[in-house]
């Protein structure tokens, strides 16, 4: 059974005498925001838990997939496929269908994101398959090697995750500094550039359920940086807060869990069960809490560990 949500609000009407209009001048015509909310976003509904990896992996699916609303499904990787356990987001419209990511190690996510496109199809009326564009949070392999798998199927736009191809795919004239809409046809979702924790690191927001997705930039676990990007990731984060400023953000979702329900406590590097870990999402609360604590760092990369997320300074590569 799914909860329905409503919203409603007062909006204020002022009459004024018509001599006080003779004496004032009209108030200056408000200022259109570059992109108004919406007037009605899609509600969904979250699980209270997710599956993890274990205790018994033999009797574990290698995906759960979880139905937010008809149209946005979440998909998460066993632990017991690999210990990252990604998060996968899978977003139909009209006329397209849009995936963020393909998932980690040995694994066959196309086939999964195939029958939920054929389930779909079917359950709209569609006489076949919506065309799909899959595109990635980041370049990096627990979020990329499913890619293999999707690289056959018909009506397909597979866009590799280099920067070169995000721009090219969708018309992105400057990078990181361009947000462009992509239109799955009476629907769009923006890309937002977020270089930092990876050169091609990208933001998605569903304009129709107020999503956030922020991939391993923002997340309930370790948000992992090189000393040499600290700079692009503070301005990417700061760019996220700026985007996120006069639009609804329903949840922001990233692509790993790693913090306990404990807060300021974080599960280890490689666990595959975790059966006490944070929620999925995040709010606009916690993304402003880490943009007070990096604009507090004063551009030096340090570990910050705060309520629902740490920033982790990685390691020098060798």
């Amino acid at each position: 059974m799914r909860r329905t949500l409503l919203h409603s609000g007062i909006v204020p009407f002022f009459v004024f005498a018509a001599s006080l209009m003779a004496q004032t001048p009209p108030p200056a015509a408000p200022a259109i925001p570059a992109h108004p909310p919406t007037a009605f976003i899609e509600p969904g509904v979250l699980p209270k838990t997710w599956m993890t990896g274990g205790p018994k992996c033999m009797e574990m699916p290698a995906w759960q997939v979880h139905e937010y609303n008809p149209n946005f499904f979440i998909l998460r990787e066993s632990g017991c496929i690999h210990y990252e356990k990604p998060f996968l987001y899978l977003i139909f419209g009209r006329d397209k269908a849009l995936l963020e990511d393909t998932g980690a190690g040995q694994v066959d996510s196309a086939s999964v994101v195939k029958d939920l496109i054929a389930q779909w199809a079917k359950r709209n009326n569609k006489s076949a398959p919506v065309p799909l564009i899959v595109v990635h949070s980041h370049s990096h392999g627990d979020h990329t090697a499913g890619d293999s798998g999707f690289k056959n199927l018909p009506n397909l736009q597979l866009v590799t995750a280099n920067v070169a191809e995000l721009q090219k795919a969708f018309a992105i004239k400057t990078w990181p500094t361009d947000i462009v809409p992509i239109d799955l046809g009476g629907r769009i979702v923006d890309l937002i550039p977020i270089p930092g924790h990876d050169v091609a690191g990208i933001a998605l927001y569903d304009r129709q359920t107020a999503i956030l997705l922020t991939g391993d930039s923002f997340y309930p676990g370790r948000l992992y940086v090189d000393e040499a990007e600290f700079a692009t990731f503070v301005a990417s984060h700061r760019r996220l807060v700026e985007f996120a400023e006069d639009r609804p953000v329903a949840h922001i979702l990233g692509t790993h869990i790693e913090q306990t329900n404990t807060p300021f406590v974080d599960y280890p590097r490689g666990t595959a069960y975790q059966p006490e870990e944070h929620v999925l999402e995040l709010t606009r609360g916690v993304l402003l809490e880490l943009d007070n604590a990096l604009n507090k760092l004063n551009g030096k990369l340090e570990r910050v560990v705060l309520r629902d997320l740490i920033l982790s300074p990685r390691p020098p590569r060798q």
